[in-house]
């Protein structure tokens, strides 16, 4: 079993930042990529970012050259700093590795 926490979130205005952390704990081995979906009301669950063991990574269109996910593989630990960020930015976002969930944690962008 594996167990994803994340941590970051909250409400920001427009154009401010955030950064969120999921620290993974458990059955950790291996060289797995991790990522981050979120999930808007209304709105299917979108893929926003991943990275690989080795530090490769993919971004949705709509977060490119605002958003970096990064990861600390000593710490089981990977993060997303997201920058620039829009009202449309809201959503619950959901931390993943392997076939393994975070809980989710609320990012509202709003004035």
């Amino acid at each position: 079993q594996v167990q994803l926490v994340e941590s970051g979130g909250g409400l920001v205005q427009p154009g401010g930042s955030l950064r969120l952390s999921c620290v993974a704990s458990g059955s950790i081995f291996g060289a797995y990529a991790m990522g981050w979906y979120r999930q808007a009301p209304g709105k299917q669950r979108e893929l926003v970012a991943t990275i690989t063991y080795g530090g490769n990574t993919n971004y949705v269109d709509s977060v490119k050259g605002r958003f970096t996910i990064s990861r600390d593989n000593a710490k089981n630990t990977v993060y997303l700093q997201m920058n620039s960020l829009k009202p449309e930015d809201t959503a619950v976002y959901y931390c993943t590795y392997r076939m393994y969930w975070g809980q989710g944690i609320q990012v509202t962008v709003s004035s």
